[in-house]
């Protein structure tokens, strides 16, 4: 049994949920010898050659294919006027570029960004010219949304890649589906920009040089609102997602402790490659793994996602809430074989009971739900994974990550005693990107961070989250705040006074409610709706709008969120 204490930056750390390991499972994970992500690619690539990677609407690319198309997007990087270190976006939904640039612009020694490629102009302008970004990849269906602000931001570099581009001849059918009969891709002019085709071919003749990559590098800048305020980018190098690729390797094979693991591992990747949870899960340990990954572009559309699962032999399902529940309620969802499956994995929002439980029904395999933020790369706690049953919990700690609930003054409460979960590891971000004072305020002194989650132990180590500190709202597992909605509803000339609070939906998890008191008498619900649709990304948009006379308020003036929400 290991040792149910650790020493640590000078705090001992009671770790209860030791005794509750799988069998075999250290207590510590190992240091990588390797130097960047980069390296385990090329690794990964060379041992697993001719294995499938990533498939996406019917089109492979095996591990070798992979390793050539990034090779050619890196080596066309390294030949721009960008240095080490210098930050690359990436704004696409789960497309075989997709992973191809990612681990481009990481083995040529940049930075990347990843963008939701919804974001409204405002957002992707902040986005940008907070991180500095000097070159975007970008979709050609969410061009337009870079033209707008292209002028406003560092870029001087800008590809433009299409749906078919790397899915050979059939490319060409998609694409015209794309821009004639389904009408996705709005006109756009980006002067100066290269097509993805063209760096491909740029690439093919240059030599990739090591740019000589430490752990230390920022490998990604990961945007989040964190526990507070306006989007910010959390710092994570490579050693940070070594470290959490480490940890879920080990956790990842106790899925096979009760059944035979395939020699090769197939996951679907529903959840978009810019979330963090993805990126992890489904990105890095696939490519650490051997596994091949079915790229899902657009999982909102059930009845085809449905028909392109039931392709293939899925071994690893990682999702949210949501997406579970929009499944089961797909009638040929129904009649799948479940068969391969080993895995559920739960993350990005609570799973609901019910959900977890009818899920188990149907497909024979419980919900592992485990927890995250983009701030600890993300994965930090989880359920065992040979587990038989759903728990409600968020799981136990992952090695070498230390758990413990705070009370406000930063004291470590005992356990049952509920308060703020705090993360230690190696896995935890260096700081948000040029904001020392929000980091500061983020992690403490001894090195935790403090997630705005609050929660409790129990005596077997398992944690459950009872509700969220700040009044962040999370809708499909992306964080909204509320300010944020407040001030752009604001600058609405019909509007007086608003409140954003989040409320249940069966759809989301939750949903954005704006609470509304009047400038113009004549505003309707359709016109704020419309006004914030300018502004807010779809899933920070409210959903319900309800007008007041008065909004409660504090003694000072404080409008009162919580007298809202009962």
């Amino acid at each position: 049994m290991p040792d149910i204490q650790t020493q640590n930056q000078g705090h001992v750390t009671e770790r209860p949920w030791l005794a509750s390991y799988p069998p075999g499972m250290p207590a510590e994970i190992a240091p990588s010898t390797n130097n960047s992500i980069g390296e385990i690619f090329e690794q990964s690539c060379a041992k697993y050659a001719g294995r499938p990677a990533f498939t996406c609407m019917g089109k492979t690319l095996s591990f070798t294919q992979l390793e050539a198309e990034s090779r050619k997007v890196a080596a066309w990087l390294q030949s721009t006027d960008l240095e080490k270190g210098d930050r690359v976006a990436v704004m696409m939904p789960n497309v075989l570029q997709n992973p191809v640039i990612t681990f481009a612009i990481l083995r040529a020694g940049f930075t990347v960004v990843n963008v939701n490629p919804l974001y409204t102009p405002r957002e992707l302008e902040h986005q940008l010219n907070d991180a500095g970004a000097k070159a975007i990849f970008v979709l050609e269906n969410f061009a337009h949304t870079v033209e707008q602000v292209a002028a406003r931001t560092p870029l001087r570099h800008v590809v433009v890649t299409t749906m078919g581009d790397l899915l050979g001849l059939k490319g060409v059918i998609v694409n015209l589906v794309v821009r004639r009969i389904k009408k996705l891709v709005p006109a756009w002019s980006l002067p100066g920009h290269l097509s993805f085709k063209t760096v491909l071919a740029s690439g093919s003749g240059k030599r990739l040089r090591d740019p000589g990559v430490k752990q230390s590098d920022v490998a990604f800048l990961q945007y989040t609102g964190g526990t507070t305020g306006v989007s910010k980018g959390a710092t994570l190098t490579h050693a940070n997602l070594l470290a959490n690729m480490a940890q879920m390797g080990l956790w990842l094979e106790t899925a096979f402790l009760r059944r035979q693991r395939p020699e090769r591992l197939v996951f679907l990747c529903a959840l978009p490659l810019y979330h963090i949870f993805a990126l992890t899960v489904n990105g890095l340990m696939g490519l650490s793994t051997g596994g091949e990954n079915i790229l899902i572009p657009n999982p909102r559309d059930i009845p085809a996602f449905v028909k392109e699962i039931a392709r293939y032999k899925i071994n690893i399902f990682p999702g949210l809430n949501t997406l579970f529940n929009a499944l089961m309620n797909n009638a040929d969802f129904q009649k799948l074989d479940f068969s391969s499956l080993a895995l559920t994995f739960g993350g990005g929002m609570a799973v609901q009971r019910p959900v977890a439980e009818r899920w188990q029904q149907m497909t024979g395999c419980p919900i592992a739900e485990g927890y995250g933020l983009s701030e600890t790369s993300p994965v930090a706690t989880a359920n065992r994974l040979d587990t038989e049953a759903f728990t409600g919990t968020i799981g136990m700690p992952l090695p070498s990550t230390d758990v413990e609930i705070r009370d406000d003054d930063g004291n470590t409460l005992s356990l049952g005693e509920i308060g703020e979960i705090c993360i230690r590891g190696p896995q935890v971000m260096q700081g948000y990107w040029n904001r020392p004072d929000e980091t500061t305020k983020a992690i403490s002194s001894d090195g935790f961070f403090r997630t705005g989650d609050i929660g409790f132990m129990s005596p077997e180590g398992l944690i459950k989250i009872v509700d969220r500190k700040k009044d962040m709202i999370l809708v499909s597992g992306f964080n909204v705040f509320p300010n944020e909605v407040e001030e752009m509803a604001m600058t609405m000339p019909g509007i007086l006074e608003c409140a954003a609070i989040g409320v249940p939906d069966s759809h989301s998890g939750e949903a954005v409610k704006l609470f509304v008191v009047r400038r113009d008498p004549a505003l309707t619900e359709a016109d704020v709706k419309a006004f914030c649709a300018q502004l807010l990304t779809n899933y920070k948009r409210p959903k319900f709008v309800e007008f007041r006379d008065e909004l409660p308020k504090s003694n000072v003036g404080k409008i009162l969120r919580k007298n809202l929400r009962s």
